[in-house]
């Protein structure tokens, strides 16, 4: 049996202090160790971006990192992106413009679209749909989720808050 390693990360704003097995990724520290479910293990060879969080502020695919790469750092969770009650912009456009169908894929691509919308407050369709290139989704023709994204830009920059092609 592995030695155990001692890390202190950052989690939605909350400092914890684990033992972990260093071959213990991430995405299972996140759902295992903190149960943090949000974040979904959806193929185990990052294909699909389920697990997608922020690590230090950029979206990483958190099946690819071991939880031990992560000591010091402050992770995002799609728990820790908004609330019930104070939606982020891009959970509210997958909301409105019926950007999700089953909901496995959502997590990590309103993740990866935040941040997007980080680095890019106005996208265009393209710079979107290329920016989620690594996010598959099995039940939609990823249109809406376009338009949520978009959505979530219009009101980010206080524009009427609807999608560029309504």
């Amino acid at each position: 049996m592995a030695e155990k390693v001692q890390i202190k990360v950052v989690v939605n704003g909350v400092e914890h202090h684990s033992e972990v097995e260093p071959r213990l990724l991430l995405v299972h520290y996140l759902r295992e160790t903190l149960g943090l479910t949000g974040t979904h293990v959806g193929c185990d060879t990052s294909q699909c971006g389920a697990c997608t969080v922020h690590l230090d502020g950029q979206a990483v695919k958190s099946c690819t990192l071991f939880a031990v790469q992560a000591d010091g750092s402050s992770i995002t969770t799609i728990e820790g992106l908004g609330s019930v009650d104070s939606l982020h912009p891009v959970q509210e456009g997958f909301w409105e413009m019926h950007g999700l169908q089953c909901g496995f894929c959502t997590p990590g691509m309103i993740m990866a679209a935040a941040d997007l919308l980080n680095r890019n407050p106005q996208p265009s369709e393209e710079e979107i749909r290329h920016a989620l290139e690594g996010n598959l989704c099995r039940c939609t023709g990823y249109h809406n989720i376009v338009r949520a994204v978009q959505y979530a830009a219009n009101k980010m920059a206080g524009k009427v808050g609807v999608a560029a092609d309504d």
